[in-house]
């Protein structure tokens, strides 16, 4: 059965991951405070108006995807993790980078309301 909230998404991935996820789970709340919590393409997403942060577990890493943009501003920070255009991956055997996590989701907060902005005037 597909999960239907991101609880039942951590519940549902591999006992050995679900710290991790829930870590993941809080430190974007953290930095997201009152963001809608959902699942899109079956990831966890967090939304205000917009998406802003979704991710997702594999086999051996969390991928975390903020938008292009995000990877753009942050790739001096981001040079030891694989990345794509709008993903990074944080391997399952190091300690996620709660820090760098936060302040990608507070840039995406602050961007989404940017954005939104310039769409009311």
């Amino acid at each position: 059965m597909k999960p239907k909230t991101i609880e039942e998404y951590i519940y549902a991935a591999p006992q050995e991951t679900q710290v991790k996820l829930w870590q993941m789970h809080e430190c974007v709340l953290s930095a997201a405070p009152g963001a809608t919590e959902g699942l899109k393409w079956s990831m966890p997403a967090y939304s205000y108006k917009r998406i802003l942060v979704t991710f997702a577990v594999f086999k051996h890493h969390i991928g975390f995807y903020p938008t292009p943009s995000v990877i753009k501003a942050f790739s001096k920070e981001l040079t030891k993790y694989k990345t794509a255009a709008g993903s990074v991956q944080f391997p399952l055997d190091q300690k996620l980078p709660l820090a760098l996590i936060r302040k990608i989701t507070r840039f995406r907060v602050k961007e989404s309301k940017e954005e939104d902005a310039k769409w009311r005037s």
